[in-house]
């Protein structure tokens, strides 16, 4: 990994290669992954004020073909009036420009570094504000929001994307975490033996289910990945990232946006799926792999904090990772997803 020589003369040179002329202001915006800017265009036949936002992404996480099935997805579901923000189609380049397009149509650039090339794409800048969660209008609008997104999403599955499987992605996360040394020595007989327990419940819950019905999904679907629009007829929730698109049980959707008691988050499901269900069936039986999935999620999470800890954004704005305190919570928290499984009557 190295964004070293991704400096804004290089962010601005790139999107000039492709059609898109920056004025020189520029404004790199919070993102972990990947690198993303918002360029402001010199463009004056346009709007004023007009901007672009470029990712570029994170180099080795993703294949070509990983990324342009996530871009025609979008392109997919923008074509369907479900509220999404496309990559842009870009441009070719100018012969002697260092730079390649991948895509029909062309939404991926791969252009050349001093040190690796920098694969990215470009959006028209959307802007929005977190959704207010507590308001069961605005929950039921966010279930007919995804709901419209699942309907397209059971098209046709993903073929390169990943595929969520909960004892793989488990036991991945589990073995990355211990065989690379990042549990504290004096925490791991109780971290590991917590995280085996929990690891058996997940999968016990996934194989009770099966065969599970999948399909392509927004994949990491948090209240700060829906996005809240105010102008007028286009008001209501809205994605501007599908980084993390894959194929997955439609639950993995929706989850993540209830919070609270075991009752309050059956209550908040029940609204959303009030709005979700007006486009797409819902297997009721899905509620069962809530907390396995959130237990999913919890070992996930550590261990791409792990993955990333040679970036120095990292250290930098997780400092308590690795922690012996760390890890002695972890293992409390998997010791209560292990209780909320076993007596789980969702």
């Amino acid at each position: 990994m190295n964004y070293g020589d991704l400096t804004p003369q290089h962010v601005l040179d790139a999107l000039d290669a492709v059609g898109q002329r920056g004025d020189g202001r520029i404004l790199q915006l919070n993102s972990y992954e990947n690198r993303v800017f918002q360029v402001m265009l010199e463009d004056t036949t346009g709007p004023v004020g007009a901007a672009v936002v470029a990712k570029f992404y994170r180099p080795g996480r993703w294949s070509n073909a990983q990324i342009l099935e996530e871009h025609q997805f979008a392109l997919e579901l923008a074509a369907a009036e479900v509220p999404v923000v496309p990559p842009l189609v870009l441009t070719a380049p100018a012969t002697n420009a260092p730079l390649t397009l991948h895509g029909d149509p062309p939404t991926l650039a791969c252009d050349v570094a001093p040190t690796l090339p920098h694969r990215f794409t470009v959006a028209a800048r959307c802007a929005g504000r977190a959704p207010e969660l507590d308001n069961p209008a605005v929950l039921r609008q966010i279930g007919r929001f995804i709901g419209r997104l699942h309907s397209v999403g059971r098209r046709r599955p993903f073929v390169h994307r990943h595929v969520l499987n909960a004892a793989v992605d488990g036991q991945r996360a589990r073995n990355l975490l211990l065989d690379g040394g990042f549990v504290t020595a004096g925490e791991v007989p109780a971290w590991r033996a917590a995280c085996d327990q929990a690891l058996a419940a997940t999968s016990a819950a996934f194989d009770a289910m099966a065969p599970l019905s999948t399909l392509r999904l927004h994949g990491d679907c948090h209240p700060g990945n829906v996005l809240w629009r105010q102008d007028g007829l286009l008001a209501g929730p809205h994605v501007v990232d599908l980084d993390d698109a894959m194929q997955g049980p439609a639950v993995q959707d929706l989850w993540m946006l209830i919070s609270g008691h075991r009752a309050s988050m059956a209550q908040q499901l029940g609204t959303l799926l009030e709005g979700y269900e007006q486009f797409s069936d819902f297997d009721d039986r899905e509620r069962a792999l809530i907390e396995p999935l959130r237990t999913l999620r919890m070992l996930r999470h550590s261990a791409w904090l792990a993955e990333r800890w040679g970036d120095p954004t990292f250290p930098l704005n997780f400092p308590f990772f690795g922690t012996a305190a760390y890890w002695s919570q972890q293992t409390a928290q998997l010791r209560e997803q292990i209780e909320a499984m076993g007596g789980s009557d969702n």
